[in-house]
């Protein structure tokens, strides 16, 4: 399967992804970090999958979901009749469930599954064994079930149960695959039919709250629909991706594991969630981010555990092949040990933006914000790995110092305009000094744009968000200058590259596919740039890109037309939202303070 070729279901702990083919190719329990128990998309069938498709059919006729929910059907047609797999996860209840009912369209059509279940990555292979008419399986502090109304043939050899049946024109045979520790008593049984009509109720019920009612209504509720199935419910964290270590270069070594909490993706997301509607989503939101930066500001880390853990040891499971060999298949990310200059920036501008939606105030918010800011005053000419978390040697980059500025503007502003108490004079001495530093040092006036960092001539997708965090106002000549470059220098058939990606840059071998989000970020720069058009025919590139199901990856190969990356990536649909809503008019850009006229 491509990565585009698999859809997303999920009960807002953990998710799953399900092939065209209708096999089960990854799943992770009870949460979204969690070891694998379906690892097939990292190796193969031998690292746990569960199929259930008809015989002798390799990928399916078409899939959609039901309406606005995370129900996903799978349909097969055949000479000999057409069959339907309908696949979800219900809300968690005592333990994780996940559904798939077979039903019968019209004709007869032979059926079969196959369940592997494999875990810890693929590595353990459990016992099984029968009880009470359903497939018991336990290895350690695993324990899974499988109840079915059709008989089960255990193949010893392979460590897996297989089962073959037949579906007649309105049979309908539903599966229900179990999760529980392996130490707690055996759940009780989920009725399949009742659970279909309760998670299509729910998720039917929350998108009642969506008030965006511009042209882009479909593309930006499957995103929101996306965006809260990779919300981890019991702390409102966003997982970055349900997924680890799919490559951003078929074949190659930048494969990470995404299934944790970024702050980088702090205001973006709160800007997405405030924009259709969803407060309560977003104070949540805002709220996982206060608990999980609590600490000494020099520990900020750049991202978190869904429940803010900051512990995240990056390994190897070198018994994983890797999706398409793509090696090394990675657990756990080290970059969250980088040091990461503009993550105070992000945390500013998310809570100053909180505060301007009228979110529900935070008491402690403040406090946590004027040690911060303390920190930073000392630390904002450091060096750091940027953004993008680069492996190579620490730099001046020209947006973690732009967004030290953002740390600073944002405190003025909660003084300014929300009665906040603090040395607003020296702050407004301190922004001046960075945007005076910036301007002189991060900008080529020979080119007409700013760089990656300070000495480079190297650009970075990032810079297309200068006016967007009020840096400088739109109609400022250095913006166009320096989205005219970003356009010109980074993108491949339209679509936008984070930056030229080569060892000396960032530390790594090979390339990378273009960056979604970044290439949002263009449509939004030339929104607001008054090159309306350009942005519109942009924005409807980027949704074409969208896989059957309306879901996108990190990346894009615009050379082999095919999705990149982890998926799918919050990033990518948060971006959908905010596009939309600004082509609507809704931009929520900050006013230049700047002073660029004497910068």
């Amino acid at each position: 399967m491509r990565i585009e070729d698999y859809a997303l279901i999920g009960d807002m702990h953990t998710a799953a992804l399900v092939g065209r083919d209708g096999s089960v190719d990854w799943l992770c329990l009870p949460r979204f970090d969690s070891g694998a128990c379906f690892a097939a998309l990292l190796d193969g069938p031998r690292a746990g999958r569960w199929l259930l498709a008809p015989t002798g059919r390799e990928t399916c006729t078409g899939r959609r979901y039901r309406g606005d929910t995370l129900v996903l059907e799978t349909t097969w047609d055949s000479p000999d009749g057409c069959v339907r797999v309908v696949d979800f996860m219900p809300a968690r209840g005592q333990a994780p469930d996940l559904v798939r009912i077979v039903e019968g369209v019209h004709g007869r059509v032979e059926m079969r599954t196959e369940l592997t279940l494999r875990f810890d990555y693929g590595h353990i292979v459990p016992w099984l064994r029968h009880e009470g008419g359903r497939l018991a399986v336990v290895a350690g502090p695993d324990a899974a079930w499988l109840q079915c109304p059709v008989p089960l043939c255990p193949d010893k050899e392979a460590h897996r149960t297989t089962a073959a049946f037949t579906v007649s024109a309105g049979d309908r045979v539903p599966f229900v695959l179990t999760w529980r520790e392996s130490w707690l008593p055996r759940p009780e049984r989920t009725d399949a039919e009742e659970s279909l009509t309760a998670t299509e109720r729910m998720w039917n019920r929350w998108l009642t709250g969506c008030r965006y009612d511009g042209e882009y209504g479909e593309a930006v509720r499957r995103s929101l629909l996306t965006l809260k199935a990779l919300t981890y419910a019991p702390t409102g964290g966003l997982v970055a991706a349900p997924t680890t270590s799919l490559p951003e270069r078929p074949g190659g070594t930048r494969n990470w594991d995404y299934r944790y909490s970024w702050l980088r993706d702090a205001t973006f997301t709160l800007q997405a969630l405030m924009h259709a509607g969803y407060d309560d989503e977003a104070t949540a939101w805002r709220d996982w981010l206060l608990r999980a930066v609590a600490g000494e500001p020099a520990d900020l880390q750049t991202m978190y555990t869904l429940d803010g853990g900051r512990r995240i040891p990056e390994w190897n499971p070198d018994w994983l092949a890797g999706y398409e060999g793509a090696q090394p298949v990675r657990i756990g990310n080290a970059a969250s040990a980088q040091f990461q200059l503009d993550v105070y920036g992000e945390i500013m501008d998310c809570l100053e933006l909180a505060r301007d939606a009228g979110l529900r105030p935070d008491d402690d918010a403040w406090d946590l914000q004027l040690v911060l800011m303390d920190y930073l005053e000392g630390a904002w000419r450091k060096p750091d790995n940027g953004l993008w978390e680069t492996r190579g040697p620490r730099r001046d980059f020209v947006h973690s110092k732009i967004l030290a500025w953002v740390a600073a503007d944002r405190m003025i502003s909660a003084v300014e305009n929300h009665g906040r108490d603090g040395p607003a004079d020296r702050w407004r001495a301190l922004r001046e000094e960075i945007h005076r530093d910036v301007c002189e040092r991060g900008y080529d006036p020979g080119r007409n744009t700013f760089t990656q960092y300070y000495g480079s001539t190297g650009l970075d997708a990032a810079l297309l968000l200068i006016p967007r965090l009020g840096f400088l106002p739109p109609g400022d000549p250095r913006v166009a200058g320096t989205v005219d470059a970003v356009r010109r220098e980074l993108s491949e058939d339209g679509f936008v590259h984070r930056y030229r990606s080569d060892e000396e840059a960032d530390g790594l071998p090979g390339g990378e596919g273009a960056f979604l989000a970044c290439s949002f970020w263009l449509a939004d720069a030339l929104a607001l740039i008054g090159r309306r058009e350009e942005a519109r025919e942009l924005f409807d590139r980027l949704l074409a890109v969208r896989n059957d199901v309306g879901l996108l990856a990190e990346e894009y190969d615009a050379a082999r037309h095919r999705q990149l990356g982890n998926f799918p990536q919050a990033y990518s649909h948060v971006s959908i939202v905010n596009t939309a809503a600004a082509l609507a008019g809704d931009n929520r850009t900050r006013r230049a303070r700047g002073h660029p006229g004497r910068s």
